[in-house]
């Protein structure tokens, strides 16, 4: 993706402006990962993006890895990245930090939302700064629709209204907003950063879309928590919002 391309008489073309971003974490993805990947490419390239794929291996116990690296192998734009475990959250935080493109979007490894969908969200990408995927078709238990309706009310009282899908990791940032939300985020990394990022958009007065689409059930692997885990977790996604609407915006 750098570096330019020489033509037949010895110039070199500049290398195309780094368009956009996408970072996916991925944990014990191994069955579909590949060909999830694969689908991504075949989409980014029907829409002519100059890209990178940030993927980002969050301590799996199965080949994600190397299914990972045998895509990477064939397409450079595809970075593979590993750390020991640390959770969904802090694992997408550094692939923001870490991205490079004019547009940044995130999407999960599980394959829930289709690549085949991304195209709505580019669509819509001049004149705001967030476009949300707001999930449709969820057959979530109902206790994950509670865990994320008390996230999104969570917002609202915080923050304002404006965001339906807060959670949804389905979303394009403009890469300079991004980045400014980031710098207001509290030191460390946060299990659920979406949420807190969304109510920090809200509080900046971003240009904010959000466009339905469909949600399909994983046909691999398992969710990164368990029933058991939910409400721990929404205590704690519930105690970071808080502490980040409380936080004095950097000077």
């Amino acid at each position: 993706m750098s570096g330019g391309r020489a033509d037949a008489a010895g110039a070199s073309e500049p290398a195309r402006p780094l368009e956009l971003s996408v970072v996916v974490p991925v944990y014990d993805e191994a069955p579909g990962i590949a060909s999830l990947l694969r689908a991504w490419l075949t989409e980014l390239g029907r829409l002519g993006v100059a890209h990178e794929v940030l993927v980002y291996d969050d301590g799996s116990c199965d080949g994600s890895a190397a299914a990972v690296e045998a895509v990477a192998a064939e397409h450079p734009q595809v970075v593979l990245s590993r750390h020991a475990n640390r959770g969904h959250g802090p694992t997408i935080l550094r692939g923001y930090r870490e991205a490079r493109g004019r547009w940044v979007a995130q999407v999960d490894g599980d394959g829930e939302v289709p690549p085949s969908q991304f195209g709505s969200l580019w669509e819509l990408r001049d004149g705001v700064d967030i476009v949300i995927g707001c999930r449709k078709g969820r057959r979530s238990a109902g206790d994950r629709k509670i865990v994320s309706a008390v996230s999104r009310l969570a917002v609202r009282a915080l923050f304002g209204r404006g965001i339906h899908d807060v959670n949804s990791p389905f979303r394009l940032y403009r890469g300079e907003r991004l980045r400014d939300l980031l710098a207001a985020l509290p030191p460390g990394d946060l299990f659920a950063p979406n949420v807190a990022l969304a109510g920090l958009a809200l509080r900046q007065r971003l240009r904010i879309a959000e466009i339905p689409v469909t949600f399909v059930s994983r046909r691999w692997g398992r969710p990164s928590l368990g029933s058991w885990k939910l409400w721990p977790a929404a205590a704690r996604a519930l105690r970071e919002t808080v502490t980040v609407a409380r936080a004095r915006p950097p000077v």
